[in-house]
């Protein structure tokens, strides 16, 4: 018998399409991977060269269940550096990626119940944790002219006696756009637990700036990791900054159920925060030429994009005029066309209509992607489908 709290639990849909275009590409098809969110750069030689250091130097054993101080140190020193903002190193619960920390967290906030506030469209899995854990995700609507946006209006009127927390994402996943710092900052004045998800933080382009929750609120909760801005995805390695008083109950659970993250790859962590900086401005530029790219290719082919996204590495594009099915869209495009796409539908009812396009792919792979989508389109149009 499965246990009932798994009923509620949705499929990852994007695996769904990938795991089918694997399914493909093993019949001999060619397919190009627009769906999934993970940076197809290799990992830089500096964080390469910290993990050998580390395994030869007999970093293969157990570190304090919080993480090493040395790589909470750094990750202080960072957030100092990058918002001037002050944290202590006992604030930092180093995790094996930043689902561990999701886990972890709600474990420790919620009762049966409890309500979460999130934006929809949001992060697929977020509903999922919060569910697990006997909470209920309380979406609210953001609008694409708005440039998907949290309006603080809105959250506030969803605020309820059963709200346990806010819960923002910038830059977001899945469209790319960011809160501007007004907005958190009138978001950071409402009562309850902010929990703020900076995994894509570093990935900004043109002139922009991602701003931390901590720049204006000290008692919030941050998600941060490695495997985004310095392609570390299959390394695992990420964490949590907390309020005080919630450190012994996160350490019990680290404890418990996780032990503590990989000893070699928190030392490679520090290599990361520490000597990287020439190898992300480098993933940044090409990030930001094959952005720009892809949303002018999607605009002429007819998708909307209202506000352009300049943080991620995704494009949010509005594709009701196609189809009003984006998983029945998504799963066409990927036997027609040949293109793994991500249908809106995977980020929340608000996300129907819309498709995610990830440009974490080399510039020759997404041209093609993007000539496949407008032949496809093209001959769409000429069957009158709908």
């Amino acid at each position: 018998m499965i246990a009932s709290r798994l009923k509620e639990i949705t499929s990852f849909i994007v695996m769904d399409v990938l795991e089918r275009a694997h399914e493909m590409e093993r019949q001999g098809v060619h397919i190009i991977h627009l769906e999934v969110g993970e940076p197809d750069f290799d990992t830089p030689e500096p964080i390469k060269r910290a993990a050998c250091r580390a395994l030869d130097s007999g970093h293969t054993h157990y570190t304090h269940s919080m993480g090493m101080v040395e790589l909470r140190e750094a990750i202080c020193e960072h957030y100092y550096a990058t918002y001037g903002v002050s944290v202590d190193p006992d604030r930092v619960v180093v995790t094996s990626g930043t689902s561990p920390a999701m886990f972890s967290l709600f474990a420790v906030l919620l009762e049966p119940g409890d309500e979460v506030i999130i934006s929809d469209p949001h992060y697929a899995c977020y509903p999922n944790f919060i569910k697990f854990m006997g909470g209920v995700p309380a979406r609210v609507t953001v609008y694409e002219e708005d440039a998907f946006q949290f309006r603080p209006e809105a959250i506030k009127a969803r605020i309820t006696d059963r709200t346990r927390a806010i819960f923002i994402n910038s830059p977001s996943n899945p469209t790319g756009n960011l809160l501007s710092p007004e907005r958190m900052k009138e978001i950071a004045a409402l009562s309850p637990a902010i929990i703020s998800d900076e995994i894509y933080h570093g990935l900004v382009y043109d002139g922009e700036k991602d701003h931390s929750i901590l720049e204006f609120r000290d008692d919030a909760f941050v998600f941060n990791g490695f495997s985004k801005l310095y392609a570390m995805t299959g390394l695992r390695l990420g964490y949590l900054i907390t309020p005080r008083e919630y450190i012994d109950p996160l350490r019990k659970i680290q404890q418990n159920f996780f032990i503590s993250a990989n000893a070699m790859v928190q030392m490679a962590g520090i290599a990361a925060l520490k000597e990287t900086q020439g190898d992300v401005a480098r993933m940044k530029e090409i990030y930001n030429e094959r952005r720009q790219f892809m949303v002018r290719r999607l605009r002429e082919m007819g998708l909307g994009i209202t506000v352009e996204p300049t943080g991620a590495f995704y494009v949010f594009a509005n594709a009701k005029h196609i189809s009003n099915d984006s998983y029945k869209l998504a799963f066409d495009i990927l036997e027609k066309a040949h293109v793994g796409v991500t249908p809106g539908i995977d980020f929340g009812p608000n996300g129907e209509g819309y498709i995610r396009f990830s440009y974490a792919n080399s510039l020759t792979n997404i041209e093609e992607g993007m000539n496949r989508l407008e032949k496809y389109l093209e001959n769409r149009a000429k069957n009158g489908e709908r």
